[in-house]
């Protein structure tokens, strides 16, 4: 069990966003980062963890991996989770639960894995076991050894702390810095989304322009472990170095309820001078004034047979209105179907990866410059 020496962290991403995460945490001073599958590894200390939920975009969870034994058979595991030294990293008062997966091992019942370890936990450190607790402790039991992580986050980190009201099918806070950061976006022009929904790209790309911390709103589930160092936990987040962006970042919809869920997330969040939420049309969208920069869309993708021809058309009117009134932009399209993009008759490179949202698998299609 680790104390105050390194130990692994392992930041969860969305499959097919592990490269990007794994840009993003070298870029933010975590040396030795690399990509795995699912998130990103490295090693570090408390602080590290602590500073990984506050300044990175592109994380799901920080977990912090504390320990690991080999255990063939449940009595095994239950004699060895009790060796763990608990104490030095939990606290006896605080409510812990525990999540176990199996895979390829003679342990094969994830519940009964999980209540042999939350026995061990309570008998031996006095910690009560408690089915809503914030500190969560994850084994993962994979050819017969057992990895044991902490999720130092509680919620998940898309969950900043300001956005009180979302639009239907919103795209997460994390998702979207992710795919921002594959457009080659780092704060120095301006973003427009067309299709804004409740403002996440405009409000993550206004954040990121302003230097402004991801998680400096919330709490996190590392606050209630034994190794928190408030002080140090304070100075560390309340280190501010913000920037005063001349650049604006603009939202429209068609939706009136959009534009006002928009505005309020700005706020909250801090940079409504910078941005602006329009109610408006495709067809009568143009290009703000001043450089030109990023158009990052998130349209409609149709989960039935009959929307594709009405989205080929909102896709057409997408691209007709950007190719001739967006010259100098890049553009960003987010979208399910090669042949929605084509509908779009821009030039798009070939596409990311696809990654998973909602349940479907999406790409990222992007433009050079537009002429």
């Amino acid at each position: 069990m680790t104390t105050e020496t390194d130990f692994e962290i392992f930041l969860v991403a969305a499959p097919g966003l592990e490269p990007t995460l794994c840009a993003e945490a070298r870029a933010r001073g975590f040396k030795g980062a690399r990509a795995a599958k699912g998130g990103v590894t490295f090693k570090g200390d408390w602080s590290a963890v602590w500073r990984a939920n506050l300044e990175i975009r592109g994380a799901g969870r920080v977990i912090a991996r504390i320990g690991g034994f080999r255990a063939m058979h449940l009595a095994q595991l239950d004699k060895r989770a009790r060796k763990l030294a608990w104490s030095h990293v939990l606290r006896p008062d605080v409510p812990i639960r525990v999540e176990a997966s199996c895979k390829s091992s003679r342990i094969y019942h994830s519940g009964a894995a999980a209540q042999r370890i939350e026995r061990a936990i309570h008998e031996e450190l006095g910690a009560p076991v408690s089915p809503e607790a914030e500190v969560c402790i994850r084994a993962r039991i994979e050819d017969d050894f057992c990895n044991i992580g902490i999720d130092t986050s509680g919620e998940l980190l898309h969950k900043r702390g300001h956005k009180e009201a979302v639009n239907k099918a919103p795209m997460r806070e994390t998702m979207a810095s992710l795919f921002l950061r594959q457009c080659g976006y780092d704060g120095a022009e301006p973003v427009l989304d067309p299709m804004c929904g409740s403002g996440t790209f405009v409000i993550e790309a206004a954040e990121i322009a302003a230097r402004l911390k991801p998680g400096r709103s919330r709490r996190f589930a590392f606050e209630q472990l034994a190794t928190f160092d408030e002080a140090a936990w304070h100075k560390l987040r309340d280190t501010e170095n913000p920037a005063k962006p001349a650049l604006r970042f603009y939202g429209s919809d068609r939706d009136a309820g959009a534009i006002s869920i928009s505005r309020a997330n700005a706020q909250r969040a801090g940079v409504a001078d910078i941005t602006e939420f329009h109610q408006q049309q495709i067809i009568d969208l143009v290009a703000p004034g001043g450089p030109p920069g990023l158009v990052i869309v998130n349209p409609p993708y149709g989960d039935r047979l009959g929307d594709k021809k009405r989205l080929h058309a909102l896709y057409r009117a997408l691209g007709q209105t950007l190719a001739t009134r967006f010259s100098g932009w890049r553009v960003g399209l987010i979208t399910t179907d090669t042949a929605l993009a084509a509908a779009c008759g821009l030039p798009f490179a070939p596409p990311t990866a696809p990654v998973s949202h909602g349940g479907l698998r999406v790409m990222l299609f992007l433009t050079a410059p537009l002429p």
